[in-house]
């Protein structure tokens, strides 16, 4: 599994041991937390001390996750500690990530896939331009990085004449330039009741973060954000090494809806290698269509198999009312207790499910109140909530126009009752933990056009770009899913045109 590295700078200018970033929220666990940052606590978070440092432009909105590597070796330039951003308008980005003075003014490298005529996907082409708000449809998930191959893995759309493209591009991490046999074209199949279903790239969209897993890319596909009557939830398997086919699977053949979309987080995976994803609207069928449903894959030689599922009893309603699963799955470490083996998830409804991953559950057909199958099963919570979070023994969860919640998790069962709340926040979707093992915690959230710091054991407000004077920390205006990460005394974020650090002054 592929976790947040630690690598040591030895004979460098850069300084000692560092935190790389390599994939979404740190982790295939999904945590959300990085418990290896001992530059900003919650003494120093503040508008005296903390503030925008710099920003970098782009040439067009960064939805995904920023990623980041300590001591880079760039050719031409020397060490520098990278962060790497991705834009709808098809181009990877490597910056210094520390400064935007001097040389470090411009990127150390930058990589467009728009070539020989191809263009982006217009919004309208596409389709659903009023969910998201996007003009444009290019690179949209968070890439993911083998740090000891030194490659970046990126997927992006492409439109060539009247064809629609998805390509997978592995770039060397020093240089941007394609790997030996990169790119490839992606396309896929599907064989299910005797007919065999054609992955359709038009209304398909990579919007969850990738996977790398056991010498394995995994690449999740859905709709824009509404139904087309095309689009179907996929997650396909390629060889990180060959770039190769290694697999697909079909959430719903034969229909359409199910996205796997998750807001933009990536497909989990546990130490097993196990792979874990949720499904949006779309019918459900025990056994052959996935609407609304938790999914277990695993990879089996060349093919990706479906291994066990679990959907909630109500998942009409949940259809009926656009209430889907819409987050990504977090696998939780083993616990204590009856059951060791736990991931929780969380759709739009503000239901958080407690799932064994050794026997998901299923479907219960005849349960009217609440699913008793599953481990456990909690209420009440915000509506649209986002991506929860793991940190010292608590789950975090965040929503539209209420609380953030620190529920604690005691021998794998989760409390009712939080130990923390923060004061009601606007919609936020996608919060990450920076911390220095389990003290000096803080919670990073994006509330619409601002980005807020919480204490992490209190909930108390820390910090807000909203606060110092002169709008000085104020980001430029933010994508629909943008995201922010942080990494050694730093926080990336990403907006409609440039990336934004923010850090201790």
């Amino acid at each position: 599994m592929v976790t947040c590295v630690v690598l040591v700078l030895a004979g460098t200018a850069l300084g000692g041991a560092q935190v790389a970033v390599t994939t979404w929220h740190y982790d295939n666990a999904r945590s959300g937390a990085n418990p290896n940052e001992s530059i900003l606590t919650p003494q120093n978070v503040n508008s005296k001390q903390f503030g925008k440092l710099f920003t970098q432009p782009v040439d067009g909105p960064v939805i995904g996750q920023a990623l980041y590597l300590p001591g880079v070796a760039i050719p031409g330039a020397g060490v520098h500690n990278v962060v790497y951003v991705a834009t709808m308008h098809d181009s990877v980005y490597a910056f210094d990530a520390d400064s935007a003075t001097g040389p470090n003014a411009t990127p150390l490298w930058q990589t467009s896939f728009l070539i020989d005529g191809a263009t982006t996907v217009p919004i309208k082409q596409q389709g659903c331009g009023s969910t998201t708000k996007w003009t444009e449809v290019g690179i949209v998930s968070t890439p993911v990085i083998d740090p000891v191959a030194g490659i970046l893995y990126v997927v992006a759309k492409t439109q060539e004449k009247s064809a629609f493209v998805h390509r997978l591009h592995a770039l060397d991490v020093t240089t941007g330039l394609e790997k030996a046999g990169s790119p490839v074209v992606i396309n896929a199949s599907y064989e299910f009741g005797g007919k065999n279903n054609i992955f359709a790239d038009e209304m398909q969209v990579n919007r969850p973060a990738l996977l790398l897993e056991n010498g394995n890319l995994y690449i999740a596909f859905g709709s824009n954000g509404c139904r087309g009557g095309k689009e179907q939830g996929w997650v396909l398997a390629y060889n990180a090494s060959t770039l190769q086919p290694e697999g697909a699977f079909d959430d719903e053949p034969g229909d359409s809806a199910a996205a796997i979309w998750m807001r933009g987080g990536g497909l989990s995976a546990d130490s097993f290698g196990n792979i874990y994803g949720a499904t949006a609207d779309g019918d459900f069928a025990a056994g052959t269509n996935f609407g609304q449903s938790v999914l277990k894959l695993t990879q089996a030689g060349g093919a990706l198999q479906l291994a066990d599922w679990f959907t909630p009893y109500n998942e009409l309603y949940l259809d009926q009312q656009d209430l889907d699963m819409s987050e990504p799955v977090l696998v939780l470490p083993d616990q204590p207790g009856k059951h060791n083996h736990e991931l929780v998830t969380v759709g739009k409804e503000g239901t958080i499910y407690i799932l064994n991953r050794d026997k998901m559950g299923h479907f219960c057909g005849t349960c009217t109140k609440g699913d008793t199958q599953i481990i456990e099963e909690v209420t009440g919570f915000a509506p649209e909530t986002g991506a929860l979070v793991y940190w010292n023994n608590a789950i975090y969860s965040s929503g539209s126009g209420k609380q953030i919640s620190a529920l604690a998790l005691t021998n794998g069962a989760l409390a009712k009752t939080p130990f923390a709340q923060s004061k009601n926040t606007t919609y936020g979707h996608s919060p990450v933990i920076s911390a220095n093992g389990n003290s000096n915690g803080v919670l990073w959230q994006i509330t619409g056009a601002y980005m807020f710091a919480y204490d992490a054991v209190t909930l108390v407000k820390l910090y807000s770009t909203s606060q110092a004077p002169n709008g000085r920390d104020k980001p430029p205006a933010l994508p629909h899913f943008a995201n922010q990460v942080v990494a050694n005394g730093k926080v990336y974020l990403g907006s409609n045109n440039s990336l934004v650090v923010y850090g201790l002054y």
